[in-house]
């Protein structure tokens, strides 16, 4: 499974981004192979109107199966999120990337 993370940083120990489609960085950890990858989403600061549906289409590319992120999507983010099958976790956005996987394996995030 992949698990997509919304990120300050490129590490387990970057803080959580609280936004979603303006979020700096994505990290996909991938549970069955322990690997972690970091994508660059700085450049979607220059758009003017729908990062969110735009960084949800990224995440589908991504092939992530799961979102963990503070605030949540907005609604057109949703609906691209939804129809890719994407499961999204909100609440995250006070903690570390390392402490926001731990809560969701512990079923301390809520799913949105």
């Amino acid at each position: 499974m992949n698990i997509a993370f919304t990120a300050k940083g490129t590490t387990m120990d970057a803080h959580m981004d609280a936004r979603f489609g303006r979020t700096e960085y994505f990290l996909v950890y991938n549970e069955t192979t322990k690997e972690l990858v970091s994508f660059d989403n700085r450049a979607i600061e220059s758009e003017a109107h729908g990062a969110g549906p735009k960084t949800a289409q990224r995440l589908a590319e991504l092939k992530a199966d799961v979102l963990i992120t503070g605030n949540g999507p907005g609604g057109n983010a949703s609906s691209v999120l939804k129809t890719t099958g994407i499961t999204v976790y909100i609440g995250a956005g006070d903690m570390s990337v390392q402490e926001a996987y731990d809560a969701y394996k512990s079923g301390k995030l809520r799913q949105a």
